[in-house]
């Protein structure tokens, strides 16, 4: 099998990466999840969401600001898992779904993948030099989640919840970057967040349950098992309620209510739909998360540049 056509099965069909990309650079491109965008777009929504509900009423977001939380989001991301996947590689190799990763399918030595991993961070280093310093020092004890967060699974039922934590730091983040600092409303965003990740990255756990099992690898799917629509439930219920809060301490209006319930709409939607026992169901639920980041992020700047008033 060439580089050209290895990919996980998770992967984004006749994705660019592996058609359009040069053939030495697939590799890379895969071990950053370029193929899988869900990923970049989970890091990201915190970020603009809280950018939005930092802006000043009757404003639009800075588009430069916007632009630069997404390279620094893809390319954080991209560290992310290469991080994951250095820690993992022995585990990676034994599940079905991870075993054609660059790393345990032998494309990418740990070498290299460390080499890829500094490019990287030097990139989001440079994006975070952007902003102010409050911000800088905020983006950059967000580090030590990053570090940890792959080790979780080996000694926690709640790897998922460490992922929360470390994947919605953006909401904080993006505000201290336009406001230079932090209040009530950034902090229920990002609790707000956590629920929202315990929530689908639980769908998403159950497409690896059985070989997760076999390995003695631990995960939220298992720990609420069968329990986990009614778990689920109160997720997003828990999401929803702190979104709520947080716009209401930032002072929003009725358009922006409108995206939170829209924004609960295809949570519940997801929930209504759930399969555990269907990979494939799992998968795309959690990918429809992208809908859900785009209901409120539309919310938020309507509402703050109040085009409807």
């Amino acid at each position: 099998m060439t580089n050209d056509t290895i990919k996980t099965k998770d992967a984004i069909d006749n994705h660019w990466v592996h058609t359009m990309a040069p053939r030495w650079m697939r590799p890379y491109l895969r071990l950053a999840r370029a193929d899988r965008p869900i990923g970049t777009w989970l890091l990201l929504w915190p970020c603009w969401w809280s950018i939005g509900l930092a802006t000043d009423e009757g404003t639009w977001p800075s588009l430069w600001m916007l632009i630069l939380f997404a390279i620094g989001a893809f390319f954080m991301r991209g560290a992310g898992c290469t991080v994951n996947d250095m820690a993992d590689r022995d585990f990676d190799a034994k599940v079905d779904r991870t075993k054609l990763r660059p790393i345990p399918a032998g494309e990418i030595s740990l070498k290299q993948a460390f080499l890829f991993l500094a490019f990287q961070a030097f990139v989001g280093l440079m994006v975070l030099l952007q902003f102010n310093d409050f911000a800088i020092a905020l983006g950059v004890s967000s580090l030590v989640l990053v570090v940890i967060y792959p080790f979780m699974k080996r000694i926690t039922y709640w790897p998922q919840f460490v992922l929360g934590l470390t994947f919605n730091w953006g909401a904080l983040l993006g505000w201290a970057a336009v406001r230079g600092d932090l209040s009530l409303s950034p902090i229920l965003l990002y609790i707000g967040g956590v629920f929202w990740t315990l929530g689908y990255d639980t769908i998403y756990a159950h497409q690896d349950k059985e070989d997760d099992m076999m390995i003695g690898v631990k995960s939220t799917a298992l720990k609420f098992g069968d329990q986990t629509r009614p778990v689920l439930l109160l997720f997003y219920l828990l999401t929803t309620t702190f979104f709520a809060a947080s716009g209401y301490y930032a002072d929003m209006g009725m358009v922006f209510y409108g995206g939170v319930t829209l924004f609960a709409g295809q949570l519940l939607w997801q929930w209504y739909r759930l399969d555990i026992d269907s990979p494939e169901t799992c998968l795309n639920l959690f990918r429809s998360n992208t809908v859900a980041g785009w209901l409120l992020f539309l919310g938020i700047i309507v509402d703050q540049s109040g085009v409807f008033l």
